[in-house]
């Protein structure tokens, strides 16, 4: 019967949608209703105090400082709400400074707001077992996920579900977690030791018979986002396989996102503490049935910090300052000087220039690593789209920037042939170029952390083929790449993970590991200050080998400055993938915005007896250029009645 309720509200929601009408949502009595209030946050990723510190700078949307002020309200209206955090909590924003304390922040943070559950994410993984084990066990609540056995048995390591009795109504909250750990931190063991991970879709239906007969409401808090990646299936399939769900809490996807999916209401509240999650649910008080679902983020960016956090907490605020703002050395000068390739602006708007051409700051990070790890070749990808380093003082929080996650330094044996299926794999981040285009655009399925740009090797992307061709003239020293040859490449922690998954590696291949060698001090962003203090003087300068570039494209279109102005005015806008995460998912195409009518031209018809080359000329262009411009198959054929395009002067 639920299913049923949940569709008819679909369709009424339809109806009123297509007639435009403002609405609130009522098709049953629920005069007899009891009315439950559920709360989520995921991906706070290390921020109490609404504060970036790799950037030193005031963040209005972030930190459970905000999010406390929107969960005292909410208990005002609804003192019995369930408080869920969805993980990743314990990882960034120098949260790592706070690593060996017996309760981490992020933690007891939790305990005084009085969460009521958490599920763990992936990053709560980036450390060894006891750290996670001890912070598990310091939380007040209770952790749930269900798709986590202890290796060998058929014993989950956590509980699967929980079953709240809120307000006489059974209320199951069911975890669930990405199952690609042993990937990501493939080259750490000890992260996830005695563990083993199952298939979210395949265990959520395991799970939901063990709760059959047991609850009234069902909600799932799963840290995985709307779509799923890397083999696992993310919430809308879920949604899609077992509508008994009336909310899903997604997180990882740091997705701005609320929709209905198969009658299933799926929230995520983006990042940071971007948003409170509420799903409000109407229960029939005699049936037990649930007539009305609604969820809303409720945002920060307009709240103030609580006090009793921002007391309680500022010895964390107090520490990760003063870690951010110490001198690890001087910047000779600045590394990028248009971090942004259209603006220029150092906030990426458009798309970054790092991620079309070669710049300092990956030959800085690939440098690092091939100095360590004693590699050929290198890899790494842009975690910022802004990272830069300005001339000056060096600063830990530098590091931080361009460096985001705390990841680890990894050395592996690769054939040629399997390197060369690692560049194409990166290659698929970009989109096929199409006559008209003016730039490079971004694969919006592929996350621009997937994005690895390689140091050692000289290469060229053609973007005029499609994913799986793209890379051309490889050499190494001079020559050739050798297929057959074995070459030492030298990657981070999780990028050993995704070569495993990608069948390229095995873990026989791994020759170096720097977490074995120096445990913290081992972890990429260290040794990146280790690098400048002992191997620069305590001085870096930017350089660029410049070596690749991207092929088979030809940007230079007539009325590109135009376009590019007209970006820059904000009267032309650059596509962003659904969540936001993505920019430039949609190259800028002349042709294309010709037909739309956003371009500033006079068009002209052809008339019997007219050539090319005087209309042109007469409109103040060249003919070649004309020819372009209106993409003629043949600039000696022109037809009466036919139209030209001329860019408006």
């Amino acid at each position: 019967m639920r299913n049923n309720v949940k569709r008819s509200l679909v369709l009424v929601l339809m109806l009123v949608l297509v007639m435009g009408l403002s609405f609130s949502v009522s098709f049953a009595d629920t005069s007899n209703d009891i009315s439950l209030t559920i709360l989520q946050t995921s991906d706070m990723h290390g921020r109490i105090y609404p504060h970036d510190y790799a950037t030193d700078s005031a963040d209005s949307d972030a930190g459970y400082a905000k999010i406390f002020t929107l969960i005292k309200e909410q208990r005002a209206l609804d003192p019995d709400s369930l408080l869920i955090d969805n993980g990743d909590t314990v990882q960034d924003n120098s949260a790592e400074l706070f690593n060996d304390l017996p309760v981490h922040p992020m933690v007891q943070a939790m305990n005084t707001m009085g969460y009521d559950i958490w599920v763990p994410g992936n990053h709560e993984f980036n450390f060894d077992m006891d750290f996670l084990n001890r912070n598990l066990a310091a939380f007040k609540g209770d952790v749930v996920v269900s798709n986590v056995y202890k290796k060998g048995t058929t014993e989950r390591w956590q509980m699967p579900y929980k079953i709240v009795d809120m307000k006489g109504v059974r209320v199951a909250v069911v975890g669930m977690l990405p199952p690609n750990i042993p990937l990501w931190e493939a080259s750490s063991p000890s992260h996830f030791a005695g563990l083993e991970f199952t298939d979210t879709l395949a265990e959520t239906g395991k799970v939901l018979k063990e709760l059959e007969g047991k609850y009234d409401v069902l909600i799932g808090a799963y840290h995985v986002g709307p779509t799923g990646e890397h083999g696992y299936e993310g919430t809308e399939e879920i949604a899609n396989a077992y509508p008994q769900f009336d909310v899903i809490f997604s997180g990882h996807a740091h997705s701005k996102y609320n929709k209905v999916i198969n009658g299933v209401h799926i929230i995520e509240p983006g990042k940071y503490g971007w948003a409170l999650a509420k799903a409000e649910i109407k229960v029939n008080k005699d049936t037990k049935k649930v007539d009305v679902v609604e969820t809303t983020n409720i945002e920060t960016k307009k709240m103030d910090a609580d006090k009793t956090i921002l007391d309680e907490f500022k010895f964390v605020d107090d520490k990760s300052l003063a870690d951010a703002n110490t001198v690890v050395g001087t910047i000779g000068s600045d590394f990028i000087a248009k971090p942004d390739y259209i603006t220029g602006s150092s906030d990426i708007t458009t798309m970054p220039t790092a991620q079309v051409e070669d710049t300092s700051i990956i030959d800085l990070i690939n440098n690092v690593q091939m100095f360590y790890a004693k590699s050929d070749i290198s890899s790494a990808a842009l975690f910022n789209f802004g990272s830069n380093l300005k001339k000056g003082p060096f600063l830990k929080k530098d590091v931080a920037y361009i460096y985001k996650y705390p990841n680890t330094l990894v050395g592996v044996n690769i054939s040629g042939e399997n390197l060369l299926k690692y560049m194409e794999w990166s290659a698929n981040y970009y989109n096929t170029y199409k006559k008209g285009d003016i730039e490079p655009s971004f694969n919006p399925k592929v996350r621009g952390y997937n994005y690895d740009m390689f140091s050692g090797v000289t290469y060229d992307i053609d973007l005029s083929k499609e994913a799986g061709h793209r890379i051309e003239n490889v050499m190494y020293k001079g020559k050739a790449l050798d297929p057959k040859a074995t070459y030492k490449l030298s990657i981070n922690n999780y990028r050993f993970g995704t070569l495993i998954g990608l069948g390229l590696v095995t873990m026989d291949d791994k020759y170096y590991d720097s977490y074995s060698q120096m445990q913290d001090k081992g972890r990429i962003r260290d040794l990146i200050i280790k690098y400048t203090l002992e191997e620069k003087g305590g001085k870096i300068d930017p350089t660029v080998d410049n070596n690749w570039k991207i092929t088979g494209v030809d940007y230079n279109m007539p009325m590109k400055d135009t376009v590019l102005n007209l970006v820059k005015e904000g009267k032309v806008k650059i596509p962003t993938s659904e969540d936001g995460r993505t920019k430039n998912i949609k190259s800028l195409n002349v042709y294309d915005l010709l037909k739309e009518n956003m371009l500033p031209v006079k068009s002209y018809t052809i008339k019997s007896g007219d050539m090319l080359w005087k209309i042109s000329k007469a409109n103040g262009y060249d003919w070649k250029d004309a020819s372009v411009l209106n993409n003629l198959a043949n600039p000696n054929m022109i037809y009466p009645g036919e139209v030209l395009y001329f860019p408006a002067k």
